[in-house]
């Protein structure tokens, strides 16, 4: 296991084979799942898969597990991937329910745009939300990131956020 960062309060962490369920678990509150794509089963588990097999070449990018760093208990998961185009990476997160409201979130974001930033090849950070996730987008604006429109991606109109490199 290759911890990617921590926080005052996480560890984002590469997942363990053995962490499926969990993982496959926080996809199943349907207020969790409200703002992000919508997956079967079976397509997590291909993600959840793929991810764990990119760690073996990949730990610039990928999906991780967000971990309470005192408890060690499973708060969600991350992300950051390549956006559209070189230099420019996407931030994501999503968080069981019970952790909403305490400001992990911006912790997380905030952690990911440093991580991202660290990497001299990358010069902006991008996130985007659903246009009706209005505690999300006030996060990525704590986080640092600035709303500069919307984009469309699968047919769905999106909240767009950026980041240049200071």
């Amino acid at each position: 296991m290759y911890i990617i960062l921590e926080t005052p309060r996480l560890i984002i962490r590469e997942f363990l084979p053995e962490e499926q369920d969990i993982y496959l678990n926080h996809f199943t509150d349907e207020e969790v799942c409200r703002h992000i794509p919508k997956r079967t089963t079976d397509e997590r588990i291909k993600i959840f898969i793929i991810a764990t097999v990119n760690y073996q070449t990949n730990k610039k990018l990928g999906i991780w597990g967000m971990f309470n760093k005192s408890t060690g208990e499973f708060i969600g998961s991350c992300l950051l991937r390549l956006f559209d185009e070189p230099g420019k990476v996407e931030i994501g997160y999503s968080m069981d329910r019970k952790y909403w409201g305490q400001g992990i979130a911006t912790e997380t974001a905030a952690a990911l745009i440093d991580y991202a930033f660290k990497d001299a090849e990358v010069n902006e950070v991008v996130a985007v939300t659903t246009l009706e996730n209005i505690a999300s987008q006030r996060v990525l604006e704590k986080a640092g990131l600035v709303r500069t429109g919307n984009v469309v991606r699968n047919e769905e109109e999106l909240a767009f956020f950026r980041k240049s490199r200071d």
